[in-house]
């Protein structure tokens, strides 16, 4: 398929490394283009859209891509909780429609463009 997160879900992208996830329907690995110090997409591997097409039944799924971000987090020695920004790109500004979390940390050192491109509750950015 043409979706590269349908691709580094099924392992195909030998340029992503997954990090280790406690869900098998979900993957996890680092943002090519990160906006902090700690920056991971969380994926679930059967492609989703976009957060717009998300509905009640999808909250478990959203709580366990946070699961994943946290644990990502503190395996890398990031334990304070408070200083993470985690959402989604609203459309039309997430490039990718395959759906996915960002977990950025620390939040209070996101440079000038991250702050705005991960701006929280914007119109593009929503947690």
């Amino acid at each position: 398929g043409r979706c590269v997160f349908c691709r580094i879900a099924r392992r195909q992208e030998p340029g992503t490394a997954l990090l280790p996830c406690q869900y098998e329907d979900l993957v996890c690995f680092r943002d090519i283009r990160p906006g902090a110090p700690h920056h991971y997409l969380v994926v679930p591997v059967e492609h989703m859209g976009n957060c717009k097409t998300l509905k009640a039944e999808h909250i478990p799924v959203v709580k366990r891509m946070m699961e994943v971000g946290k644990a990502v987090l503190q395996r890398n020695n990031f334990s304070d909780m408070s200083d993470v920004r985690m959402g989604f790109h609203w459309p039309p500004f997430c490039s990718i429609s395959h759906l996915h979390l960002h977990v950025l940390a620390p939040a209070s050192q996101l440079g000038f463009l991250s702050r705005l491109v991960y701006r929280l509750n914007s119109y593009w950015f929503i947690t």
